[in-house]
């Protein structure tokens, strides 16, 4: 799965990505809105994370899906 399969089905994927990440909210899901950038930005503020860990953490995501 890439990102852009990821954005286009972003309301079915924030299920997901509640699972992976239980300490975002789904404002917090709500406003990245399948935007890579700003899911990577929630991550970081939520759990302390550089931007080069969000972005793994991100990749890791997409190759589990």
């Amino acid at each position: 799965m890439n990102w852009d399969q990821i954005q286009g089905n972003w309301k079915q994927m924030t299920g997901k990505a509640k699972q992976q990440w239980a300490d975002l909210t789904d404002d917090d899901l709500a406003h990245a809105n399948g935007d890579r950038d700003v899911l990577e930005g929630k991550i970081q503020e939520r759990y302390g994370d550089n931007k080069e860990q969000a972005k793994k953490r991100v990749d890791a995501w997409i190759d589990s899906l």
